[in-house]
């Protein structure tokens, strides 16, 4: 799933490929993907594009008065095309969601690949009229968000730390991925209760959290589209690297499997050498 920093490389790739660009045509090739339908989709065409907004996970275009907004989903990806085929996209079961023809040549496609659709678009005259983005907690990045306020939201929380950082009215844009990094790079364990974490321990995170995106945007600065997946893959140090060693202290790194995803930890760094209970796992072990 595409979250903070990947979102982020996408708004700075679209500032530069899209600003200023006419909305030609657009297409909604998967009728599933629209989310709202006043105004139209159709309303865009003819309007020209302003500097891309990132909203946690949302990316918002401004054109002509309205905003186009769009949440990738776990899924789902945006593809800039420089050259687009002559032909019309049509409605099927590929990944094709959506595309966006520009005046010139030209344009992107909304994908989502598996057979879970929610990837979702928006067609707005406020961003904050989508449900989603009105929910949205602070922006970790944003100069505001000090230690202080990142303290005072834990204080309230008594719920393990993993499900606070992926909360978006909580903490917006960290999903699942970078909160495995986050925990790991705090040397915390992902099942401990935010409200019980010590002075030290919350410093720690706060460091974590700050670092641990800073970093990732700052890989994924300047980069294509196409090749930010790649870079986020690249840079995880614990999440998705289930029986490989740690690159901190070389223990084997575990996971703990859910219903629909899955966590990734390191028992030395975050546990005191105790691995978690997958309770799914043993159920399948009966």
């Amino acid at each position: 799933m595409p979250e903070l920093p990947e979102v982020e490389a996408l708004r700075e790739f679209l500032d530069g490929a899209l600003t200023g660009r006419t909305i030609e045509k657009a297409w909604p090739v998967a009728v599933s993907v629209l989310k709202t339908y006043d105004p139209p989709l159709t309303a865009l065409e003819g309007g020209t594009a302003g500097p891309a907004r990132r909203y946690g996970k949302f990316l918002a275009v401004p054109v002509a008065g309205l905003h186009l907004v769009t949440h990738l989903a776990r899924a789902g990806w945006l593809r800039w095309h420089d050259t687009l085929p002559e032909q019309p996209p049509r409605p099927g079961k590929g990944p094709l969601a959506l595309r966006v023809a520009l005046a010139g040549g030209g344009g992107f496609d909304l994908t989502e690949a598996g057979t879970q659709k929610r990837l979702a678009v928006y067609v707005v005259h406020d961003p904050a009229e989508v449900p989603g983005i009105a929910r949205l907690g602070p922006d970790p990045l944003d100069p505001g968000f000090d230690r202080a306020a990142f303290a005072a939201l834990l204080a309230g929380e008594r719920r393990r730390i993993k499900g606070v950082l992926r909360d978006q009215s909580v903490i917006a844009g960290v999903g699942n991925a970078y909160s495995d990094e986050v925990l790991h790079a705090a040397q915390l364990s992902p099942y401990a209760l935010a409200a019980g974490l010590g002075p030290e321990q919350t410093d720690r995170l706060w460091t974590a959290l700050q670092t641990t995106l800073r970093e990732a945007v700052a890989r994924s600065h300047g980069l294509a589209a196409g090749r930010l997946k790649a870079e986020k893959k690249s840079g995880l140090r614990v999440h998705g690297r289930t029986g490989e060693p740690c690159p901190v202290c070389g223990d084997t790194i575990r996971e703990v499997s859910f219903a629909d995803s899955s966590l990734q930890y390191c028992p030395t760094c975050q546990t005191g050498g105790r691995p978690l209970a997958d309770r799914r796992l043993s159920r399948l072990l009966k």
